[in-house]
């Protein structure tokens, strides 16, 4: 499907976990629609809903830069559906994600700087490429080509977030695991498919091949879940990672029984 321009994500990503290599955007052409979300907008929002133009600041901003335009760049990103963590005037590591996200949704390659293209893509911003038309109208989106997950709800993007799935190296590992040392092989992908959310742990959960924060599982033992390594290539043993700070409130906005819809594939440069 051709992608629309949108009118108009309580632990931190480090931001040395962030900063990592391994770019996958890729761009779509896109059309406009008459109304941008609004600057102030503080939730994401229906595109009925929202209402004039808006413009950027325009001034080059850089990991650990402070001040108004940050908190402007902040404000819009949550008002388009991305979670930059809190409108605190600081570019840390959840602002990042949240910016990382919005490029590759752009078609803007993925960078720690919001220059010139970030700032009119703020102004005139895309809708992420929906992967299944016929989808219900809640249910979340993985692309692994991109690297993002979009959740849908009642047909309109409500959380739209960077991600880092299965690496694609297979793998083995030693663990203790119900009391005794064990061996774990895999393949480390993450399987594209139609899946629906299952079971789910609050805080952080142990697998046998590390601690999940708040997952919630919809493959098998694949799941969604927050971690404080996140970086921009596909990095797991096949879950789908996510920001700390969107995993602490997905569980509020993704119920069990949703379906999962997973398409692409990743491509190291």
């Amino acid at each position: 499907m051709v992608a629309r321009r949108l009118p108009g994500m309580a632990a931190v990503v480090t931001a040395s976990a962030l900063v990592l290599a391994g770019l996958g955007a890729s761009s779509a052409h896109a059309r406009p629609l008459a109304a941008p979300v609004t600057a102030s907008a503080a939730l994401p929002a229906p595109v009925a809903a929202v209402a004039a133009l808006v413009t950027a600041p325009r001034k080059t901003l850089k990991l650990g830069a402070k001040g108004e335009e940050v908190v402007w760049l902040q404000k819009r990103l949550t008002g388009l559906g991305y979670r930059p963590g809190r409108a605190d005037g600081r570019y840390g590591g959840a602002t990042l994600a949240a910016v990382w996200a919005f490029q590759k949704v752009n078609g803007i390659t993925p960078s720690s700087t919001v220059a010139r293209r970030t700032w009119a893509a703020l102004e005139r911003p895309r809708a992420p490429r929906v992967l299944v038309a016929s989808g219900r109208p809640t249910r979340a989106e993985v692309d692994l080509t991109k690297q993002i997950m979009v959740l849908y709800v009642g047909g309109a993007p409500r959380l739209i977030t960077h991600i880092s799935s299965g690496s694609g190296v297979p793998y083995c590992e030693t663990a203790v695991w119900q009391g005794r040392s064990q061996r774990f092989c895999g393949s480390a992908r993450t399987p594209t498919g139609d899946y629906r959310t299952t079971w789910r742990a609050s805080g952080w959960h142990k697998s046998y091949l590390g601690q999940l924060y708040n997952p919630i599982f919809f493959n098998g033992g694949i799941a969604f879940h927050g971690a404080l390594s996140v970086p921009l290539h596909p990095a797991s043993h096949g879950c789908v990672r996510m920001p700390m700070n969107v995993a602490e409130v997905l569980p509020g906005m993704l119920g069990k029984g949703v379906p999962v819809h997973v398409r692409g594939g990743f491509r190291r440069a």
